[in-house]
Formats: C-alpha cells, sequence, structure tokens
C-alpha cells in the first residue's frame, strides 16, 4: 500500500465551490483546504468550511482548514476603463489625490498613501507580480513619477511591490483583524500570516488569536525580502510561527527570481530544523489553470520542493479558478509519489550531533532513528493528544510511515499538513492499560497497512492527558500477542 507523504493544500474558490467537485478533491486527495479571505464573504467561507468537514467524514478523511489573512497587499486603485496598455518609455505616475476610479493612461490613485515616503528616485516598481516594471524619477509630495521600463497590460487593483522590499505597510489591517476573529468562530486548524516581516508581527497575530478565542496553528507567509535579509531575521520568523509558507510570488518579485530557488531550499531546511511545518506554494502548476496537463517543467518543481522534504505543495488559481481542478490535484500527487521512490527522500543526518530539548523529542527522535535502522519496522504508532510529537518525528526523512492515534479532532486535522504522518481516530483512554498496544496494532492490521511478522515502533505518555506527555517507545511484533 503506498502512502504520499507530501501533502497537497488546495484553495477553495469558484471552480471548486460546488460540493461535487469539494468531493472529488478530497478523493483525489487534498490534505488541507485553502480558504483566502482575499475574496469572498465571511458566510462564504463558513459554508465552504462546513462542507469540506462534512464531505471529509462521510468519506473518512482528515482534510484541515487554512484561514488565509488578506495582508497589506498593496495595490493600485482603478482605471475608468478598467485596464491599460503600457509600453517601454512611457511615463506614469501614481497619484494619492486623484480619484480612486478614474485612473487613465497616464495617472493612478493608489490605496496606500505611504507609498511616496517609502520610494526614493531610482527605485523600481513591480506590478501583478513583476509582469510590468517601472523606475521612479521623480516625486512630489504626493505623486510618484515613473518610467516604463517592462510594458504590458496593467489593470484595476494590481499589486505594487519595491524592488529590495522596503515598504512600511504593517502586517496586520483592521480587515485582518476581524478575519482572526471570523477564524476563531470557524475553529479553523491554521491561520497565514501575509506578509510579516519579523517575530514580532507573528507575536501580534498571535495575541489577537488568543483574545479571540481561536486555537489555529500560525503559518508565516514568507514574501518579503526583509524576512529573508539574514538567517538571524529569518530563524527568528520561523520560531515565533507554527509552521511557513514559501510564498513565491510576492518573494520573487522582491528579491529576484534568479535568487528564488535557492532561498526557498533554505526556508525549507530551516523551517525543518526548527521543529516547524513548511508549505511550498505559487504558481506550482500554473498552466493547469488551462490546461488538463501539467508542463514538465511544472512536474520538475513539484518533484523537487517534495525531494526538498517540504511538509505539503499547494495549489492556488489552479484549484480556485482553473479549468481542471480535480487534474490538478491528482497530477500533485502523482509527481509527489514518483519523487517519493528517490533513496535521498528516505534517508536522514538530520540533527546528528545535536541535543534535545525535550523528553518527548526525545522518544519521538529515538523512534526515528529506530525505524529507519531496523529493516523489518513497516510503521510508527504516535499516541498524541496535540500531533506534537508526529511533527517532530516528520522532520527525519523516512519512509517509514507515521500513524497519529488521536481522540481530538484539532490533532487529527492538525496532522493532515505533516509530511509522512496519516490520522487514526483513537481513544487509548477508553480502553484497560493492558489493550491498549494490541487494540492499536490491530487497527493498523485492520487498515492492511501491517502483517503478522511485521514489527512496530509505538510511542505513547503514561497518562492520556496533556501536552508532552509521551515518555515510552516500544518495538512491537505483530501478530505476537501485546501489552
Amino acid at each position: 500500500m503506498t502512502l504520499r507523504r507530501t501533502k497537497i493544500v488546495a484553495t477553495l474558490g469558484p471552480a471548486s465551490n460546488s460540493p461535487e467537485v469539494l468531493e472529488k478533491l478530497i478523493l483525489a486527495g487534498i490534505d488541507v483546504a485553502r480558504l483566502n479571505f482575499s475574496h469572498g464573504t465571511p458566510d462564504e467561507h463558513k459554508a465552504r468550511a462546513r462542507l469540506v468537514r462534512e464531505l471529509a467524514a462521510k468519506h473518512g478523511r482528515f482534510v484541515a482548514l487554512l484561514g488565509d489573512l488578506q495582508g497589506p497587499k498593496i495595490r493600485i486603485a482603478k482605471f475608468a476603463d478598467k485596464r491599460i496598455e503600457l509600453a517601454e518609455g512611457d511615463r506614469f505616475r501614481f497619484s494619492v489625490t486623484h480619484p480612486r476610479d478614474a485612473g487613465t493612461q497616464d495617472v493612478v490613485g493608489i490605496d496606500y498613501p505611504d507609498l511616496i515616503n517609502d520610494c526614493g528616485v531610482g527605485d523600481e516598481l513591480l506590478l501583478d507580480d513583476g509582469r510590468v516594471v517601472m523606475r521612479v524619477d521623480d516625486k512630489t509630495a504626493d505623486e510618484l513619477i515613473c518610467t516604463v521600463l517592462i510594458g504590458g497590460p496593467l489593470s484595476d487593483h494590481k499589486g505594487i511591490n519595491r524592488r529590495g522590499g522596503g515598504l512600511t505597510a504593517p502586517a496586520l489591517t483592521p480587515k485582518d483583524k476581524a478575519d482572526i476573529k471570523l477564524a476563531a468562530e470557524m475553529d479553523l486548524d491554521y491561520l497565514a500570516v501575509s506578509f510579516p516581516r519579523d517575530a514580532a508581527d507573528m507575536e501580534l497575530a498571535r495575541r489577537l488569536r488568543d483574545e479571540a478565542g481561536g486555537t489555529a496553528w500560525l503559518v508565516a507567509k514568507i514574501e518579503r525580502a526583509e524576512a529573508v535579509a539574514d538567517d538571524e531575521t529569518l530563524d527568528g520568523l520561523i520560531r515565533a510561527s507554527d509552521a511557513v509558507m514559501v510564498a513565491r510570488g510576492d518573494l520573487g518579485v522582491e528579491i529576484g527570481d534568479a535568487e528564488l530557488v535557492g532561498i526557498q531550499k533554505k526556508i525549507i531546511l530551516h523551517a525543518r530544523r526548527n521543529n516547524k511545518a513548511v508549505i511550498t506554494a505559487t504558481q506550482m502548476m500554473e498552466s493547469m489553470i488551462t490546461n488538463p496537463m501539467p508542463t514538465r517543467a511544472e512536474v520538475s518543481d513539484v518533484a523537487n520542493a517534495a525531494l526538498d522534504y517540504t511538509d505539503a505543495v499547494m495549489l492556488s488559481a489552479e484549484s480556485a479558478a482553473g479549468a481542471y481542478p480535480v487534474e490538478a490535484v491528482k497530477a500533485m500527487a502523482r509527481v509527489c509519489v514518483g519523487a517519493e521512490k528517490h533513496p535521498t527522500s528516505q534517508k536522514s543526518s538530520h540533527r546528528l550531533g545535536q541535543r534535545f530539548q525535550r523528553c518527548d523529542e526525545s522518544v519521538a527522535l529515538a523512534a526515528m532513528y529506530t525505524a529507519n535502522h531496523f529493516p523489518g519496522v513497516k510503521a510508527i504508532i504516535s499516541l498524541t493528544e496535540s500531533g506534537y510529537s508526529p511533527l517532530i518525528m516528520s522532520r527525519i526523512r523516512s519512509a517509514v510511515p507515521i500513524f497519529a492515534f488521536t481522540p481530538h479532532r484539532e490533532a487529527q486535522a492538525r496532522v493532515a499538513l505533516f509530511r509522512g504522518v496519516y490520522t487514526v481516530p483513537f481513544d487509548p483512554a477508553s480502553l484497560p492499560a493492558d489493550k491498549v498496544s494490541q487494540a492499536a496494532v490491530d487497527e493498523l492490521l485492520k487498515r492492511g497497512v501491517v502483517e503478522p511478522g511485521d514489527w512496530v515502533v509505538l510511542t505513547k505518555g503514561d497518562r492520556y492527558h496533556g501536552t508532552g506527555g509521551t515518555n515510552t517507545m516500544k518495538i512491537l511484533h505483530v501478530g505476537d500477542p501485546l501489552v
């Protein structure tokens, strides 16, 4: 039985709203459904979330819900005729005083007045994720006067970035603060914070989440040049989060596409070293918005992220607005399984020579060492309250599947994001202590994961309530009487 270890995040939208398509996406293998708070109303998000949970339960699948905050995306206002066409050498102005819905061939309003203060003469501005590029030639109190370096179409509400980063907009807007409350109401499993610069932005988001009564794990979207300027800032941001996303759209625009691949690999490595989950996102199968098959380059991109041991790969417009949402998920799943057969994704040198910080961490890593070095081990069972032990285990490269046995809905959904971890609903507290190991192994026998003669590694705590209690590892021989 081949289990795909790399998880798939799919963005929901007009192409995947209907119960029929959503059911097909769940059956095709999505592990996390992303709700993009940049689009749609609270009621629409609530209806989608309810539907995901109902359909996943119907098919015995565990799909986590990820809410994605809009953040301070700096955008132009609107054009009188919706769009213009710019050519190299054209003069163009951004104005804080021009009417918001009356942009012309020469000037457009901007929704972020500080853009004028943040930019200097000679700066390059990138619009629509870098498709149009301008140089600032002059500025007044309320306008930037620019020359077009790379032309193309420009339409309403397209985003603006400054090459090299440095725009001062705060990471959390009033809309984001309202959406953090919405996420708590919806009991979301993950909440992504857009454009955080440093650990302080994530700490503020965590405080607001706590005040709203939410329990979602926080995902830092790494998309500003400042966030990757040096290792100290990057590691600080990762440590202040529960997971990170390599948000390659804005990040690629700010640091340049030539730097992006190396930085992606670095973020994945640093996230894993800091015991955090990591999602690789943006344009992974972009051509599948309009085509039923991915390009070779897209296959290579997804496979390389899987080989770098990302926890998850993500679909954006491909599943939200494209013509082939189900095919995109199936293609992604196929490519990940192919990449995972490669020997480098099954061996680990992670954290050799490092000290461990906690008892449960030590047991989790001992379990992985044993599983990787004792040939008969076919599965790892982690009896877990919060999902922390399976998270630590899944930082280690391995071909052995990890099963998170937990009675809690939050943990059952949360581990859906972790690489190589699968949910098994199981309540050890409802069984006599001497029957737990046997019942756990019987569960894997029933699912066809193991057979008599195989070995299983099991980790657990002496008590089954409270996080951080894992203190025991057993090696069990399937088919023997177990206690």
